[in-house]
């Protein structure tokens, strides 16, 4: 019997490390031929397996796909786009199951989040409904650190690193300058509902009175009041101030600070810029010079400041995805599990995706001090590890030489289209 073929699509927001996962897996894939045929990629996520437009990954060398392991963003393209519940849109996955018969597909591998991990749940359920056997396991990727059941998740390590340094190096110039100019600095970080990336950048601080000296998370109610007066107790012992916000602070009745009153693709807010509402009101009630800025993409694309550990693990997950896929599991995600020593290790495990669809791992209250403004010393233990390393690409020209596939398209084997 011949081989079943694979397929494989990147999710959501992409990160630094995301292609080190793809590359992973293909590595892994072409090592096992007698067991994986092709290993067909979705072109912008699964909306490839929609349309029907699949990348052909057997064209690339294997020089390109090594590439990957060092190059950003999401090589096959990736989607903002959430498939409805079984009730709602039967026909979107009758379409996934059509696709996967026509081209012979038996494995589904799909790199993403929470809310990917609910698809490719879904996927598995209907297929044996179906008595179509596919063998569907969740890759984890995403820089918000939220997943449950895994220790941590690829992406993140590398955006906690870049924030981390980011404030370090801001910070500096703050402080060079607050005597005659800019007294508070604000550096808005990605994190809807958990605060994990803005705790990295209290990672910045070696010693007290280092900044950041206010950290801002989703987890911890926003009080202006006490946050203006933060602000201006940092700024009469230091000389300055800085800041570190996530995205999605809240007022405690659950108002979102920068709601900008649209949602995405995926159901959730459209948040508008937390940094200038936060100087807004430095302003009108302090009257300090300010300066803010939003780290915003270049904190997940940052690849030429990754963590060592996070590109390592990025690669393991696509690895023992496809080690699960041949050992039988089904609807599966990878996990990273944290060793029990001193010496930080970690190997990779799983976990069923029926606990891991629709649930978020937020920041614990003993990682947050009790002012609600800073990270312990149990959040330090937790993140350090995580952003130890350099796993720099190739330069040339003083410009990081990223891969470029060719993204050869599969023939099409079915006359229905479908509209997306």
């Amino acid at each position: 019997m011949a081989p079943k073929n694979a397929f494989y699509a990147q999710s959501g927001g992409v990160t630094s490390v995301i292609n080190a996962s793809a590359c992973g897996l293909i590595e892994t894939a072409r090592k096992h031929r007698k067991q994986i045929g092709k290993v067909f990629a979705g072109r912008n996520g699964i909306i490839g397996a929609l349309r029907e437009d699949l990348i052909d990954t057997s064209k690339e060398t294997a020089r390109a796909i090594a590439g990957l392991r060092s190059t950003p963003a999401g090589a096959f393209g990736s989607c903002r786009y959430k498939l409805k519940s079984l009730e709602e849109s039967r026909a979107e996955y009758m379409r996934l199951i059509e696709v996967f018969r026509a081209h012979d597909i038996g494995y589904f591998f799909y790199n993403g989040g929470g809310d990917s991990a609910d698809t490719c749940l879904k996927v598995s359920q209907l297929s044996e409904s179906l008595n179509y056997p596919i063998q569907a396991i969740h890759i984890p990727k995403t820089v918000d650190n939220d997943l449950p059941l895994t220790d941590n998740c690829p992406g993140f390590g590398s955006v906690a690193k870049y924030v981390a340094v980011s404030t370090l190096e801001a910070g500096l110039d703050v402080a060079s300058m607050c005597e005659t100019s800019t007294k508070v600095f604000i550096l808005e970080v990605m994190g809807r509902h958990a605060g994990w990336i803005a705790a990295a950048g209290g990672l910045a601080a070696r010693v007290a009175g280092d900044p950041p000296h206010l950290i801002l998370f989703p987890e911890i109610a926003f009080d202006r009041e006490r946050f203006l007066r933060g602000v201006e107790r940092a700024v009469k012992r230091h000389g300055y101030c800085v800041v570190v916000a996530s995205e999605g602070v809240q007022y405690a009745d659950g108002r979102f600070l920068a709601d900008a009153g649209t949602i995405d693709a995926f159901g959730h807010k459209q948040l508008g810029g937390v940094a200038p509402t936060l100087a807004a009101m430095v302003k009108e009630s302090l009257g300090y010079k300010y300066h803010w800025a939003l780290a915003d993409y270049l904190q997940r694309a940052a690849r030429h400041l990754a963590s060592k550990t996070d590109v390592e693990q990025a690669y393991a997950v696509g690895k023992a995805a496809v080690e699960l896929a041949l050992e039988g599991r089904n609807a599966v995600m990878v996990t990273i599990e944290r060793g029990k020593g001193k010496r930080y290790s970690w190997s990779t495990g799983e976990a069923p995706l029926a606990r891991v669809a629709n649930s978020e791992h937020k920041l614990p209250r003993n990682f947050i001090t009790r002012d609600g403004f800073g990270i312990t010393d149990k959040a330090r233990e937790y993140l350090s590890p995580l952003i130890a390393g350099e796993d720099y690409p190739s330069y040339s020209g003083g410009i990081p030489d990223y891969t470029r596939l060719r993204l050869v398209s599969a023939p099409r084997k079915l006359k229905k289209r479908f509209r997306v």
